[in-house]
């Protein structure tokens, strides 16, 4: 018995070791190999809108364990919007510069998108499928000018805490909405609803109106032409959004004269959302991002910190909308110095370990096919399929957006009614 034993043990561990010696499966690697000389040395430059650029930095040094002699740096631009053209056209031009969905189809920019690469060109080798489609444009002639770095949607920061106190529900329907806030007002909450009201720019009526509008074309390609044509007839269309902001006010979900002392939409909602006594503040992933910097900015915070998270505002009896659009777009000076070593910069950038990287550090959705959310953003990844809406794809034009958002922030302040607003349609400047 002893002997069978040991025999058995010795074929047992003869196969063990078999296994663990043998040859072991390929592994697939998806790393960035360099394609030019490491020891090339030159300039590149980043021009953006943004006051600072951690995230982007942090992928400077990466680079540079490739690449030890490219200098990389980062720069704002005063007045971007207006002097974007300007200084591309100087001899100081950037290799690659900030770009926005809303340039497309406005005559300013055209002198811009003249001097765009085309990132779509197989020869550059960018990985653009790590992208979810719906956030890749690409022009008449197919060529894709702007690449997406971060993405945005629309909805609103939870205090979870506050509902858990509250023994109330985060709202899943419209419906729910109302009787969420009617029951907070009764337990003493003035504005269990807030956000920006002070301009129209980043008002809270927008990021409730928008999202409606948009899903009401979505299911109709004509309405969408008239409204892309801003024709008044397109008016009609958008007059559910309204009624939505419309019935949020009146119901006293938001107390317009609390949402006016926020002077801004983004520190300032990050730091009034902090103070604790907020359900829902309503805002822009752009503004969420802000977030956890500024944790230990608040006093309020840092003492008594809370769990939240960002949630879609549950528009219909089906639940809110994930508005998945670009937030940053990246695009090439197709004229720029050192173009070879400004495209190898992208291939690095363009990848999912990349550009997931960036949307951590700075806290915003990131525009990968993963869609590997900050759990704040949690709630959004388990949005429906048919919920899911990209306005690029759908080929929503900047004008419409202005109509919507002048015309809600109107009619949620009561400048005028939503009749009023609908007929308007196509004159909003």
């Amino acid at each position: 018995m002893k002997k069978l034993f040991c025999t058995i043990l010795i074929i047992c561990v003869l196969v063990a070791l078999t296994a663990c010696g043998g040859k072991e499966p390929e592994k697939t690697v998806t790393g960035f190999k360099p394609a030019l000389d490491t020891k090339a040395s030159c300039s590149i430059t980043v021009a953006g809108a943004y006051d600072n650029f951690e995230a982007l930095e942090g992928e400077f040094d990466g680079f540079n364990e490739y690449y030890p002699n490219v200098q990389l740096s980062y720069v704002k631009l005063d007045d971007y919007n207006n002097m974007l053209d300007t200084v591309l056209k100087s001899n100081d031009n950037p290799n690659i510069f900030f770009s926005y969905s809303w340039m497309i189809g406005n005559e300013q920019y055209d002198p811009v998108f003249a001097q765009m690469e085309d990132l779509s060109d197989a020869a550059l080798g960018l990985k653009l499928d790590c992208i979810r489609p719906g956030l890749i444009n690409h022009d008449a002639e197919n060529r894709v000018l702007m690449v997406p770095v971060f993405s945005r949607t629309y909805g609103m920061l939870v205090n979870n805490d506050l509902f858990e106190k509250e023994g109330l529900s985060i709202p899943s329907t419209w419906k729910e909405l109302m009787a969420v806030c009617e029951g907070f007002r009764s337990k003493g909450y003035t504005s269990p609803m807030m956000g920006y009201s002070l301009k129209s720019s980043g008002c809270f009526m927008n990021a409730v109106a928008y999202p409606q509008f948009v899903a009401t074309l979505a299911k109709n390609t004509e309405a969408l032409a008239l409204a892309n044509a801003l024709d008044p007839a397109a008016g009609e269309y958008m007059r559910p959004a309204l009624e939505a902001v419309d019935e949020l006010i009146r119901n006293g979900c938001a107390d317009l004269g609390e949402c006016d002392k926020i002077e801004d939409n983004y520190t300032q909602v990050i730091l009034r959302f902090f103070e604790g006594d907020v359900p829902m503040m309503i805002c822009t992933g752009d503004t969420v991002s802000g977030t956890k910097k500024r944790e230990s900015q608040s006093e309020a915070f840092a003492k008594s910190p809370f769990n939240y998270t960002f949630v879609p505002i549950p528009l219909t009896d089906d639940g809110g909308y994930f508005i998945d659009s670009p937030s940053v777009e990246f695009s090439v000076n197709k004229n720029c110095d050192n173009l070879d070593m400004t495209n190898e910069f992208m291939r690095f950038l363009i990848t999912n370990e990349e550009l997931n990287k960036m949307a951590s550090v700075k806290r915003l959705v990131t525009p990968t096919t993963d869609l590997s959310l900050d759990s704040v953003y949690a709630p959004f990844s388990k949005v429906p399929t048919d919920h899911i809406i990209s306005p690029e794809v759908l080929g929503i034009l900047d004008p419409l957006t202005v109509q919507t958002r002048i015309a809600s922030f109107e009619v949620g302040k009561g400048e005028i009614t939503v009749d009023e607003a609908v007929a308007k349609y196509g004159s909003f400047e």
